[in-house]
């Protein structure tokens, strides 16, 4: 175990991780019925995948900030951050969405992972910002809290929390 004594870390995505990220979402991707045919383009070229991702891309209509939590060489999740809402973001999405692979689900990571997500927004000048989740999510709900997440609202059976960032 190469990876003793380090902590899991939000970061730009990197070819560092090549092998655990393919890996891992795949994983992620079969596990909620998604498509894997995206991933043999990033295999087929993952240095330009990942000079593509490490840039501030335009999705659901506005800024996106991806970011990569690793542990030495291992991926363990996604996290989105969406520098400013809409109206549809507003009612489902938020300002951040993450995701951890399944075999690193159930031990903390994704409370860290929003940790670090807020430090984020807080640098893009966020004080507060919108988390939502599925309101049957106990789990997601859960990490959300633990964040100091308050519930706002439940609309169309999404649960929408208002954090603060610092």
């Amino acid at each position: 175990e190469c990876n003793r004594g380090t902590m899991p870390r939000l970061i730009l995505p990197t070819t560092l991780v090549r092998d655990s990220y393919l890996q891992g979402e795949t994983e992620t991707a079969i596990a909620e019925g998604l498509p894997t045919d995206w991933l043999e383009k990033a295999a087929a070229d993952f240095a330009g995948f990942v000079a593509q991702r490490r840039a501030v891309r335009e999705l659901w209509g506005v800024p996106v900030t991806e970011l990569w939590f690793v542990e030495g060489t291992d991926y363990l999740g996604t996290v989105i951050v969406r520098h400013r809402l809409t109206p549809a973001l507003e009612r489902a999405g938020g300002h951040i969405g993450y995701h951890v692979v399944p075999g690193y689900r159930r031990r903390g990571h994704a409370t860290q992972m929003l940790v670090q997500a807020k430090l984020v927004c807080l640098e893009l000048g966020l004080s507060e910002i919108l988390v939502t989740c599925p309101e049957d999510n106990l789990g997601s709900r859960r990490v959300i809290e633990a964040n100091g997440g308050v519930l706002d609202r439940i609309i169309d059976g999404e649960a929408l929390y208002w954090l603060a960032t610092s």
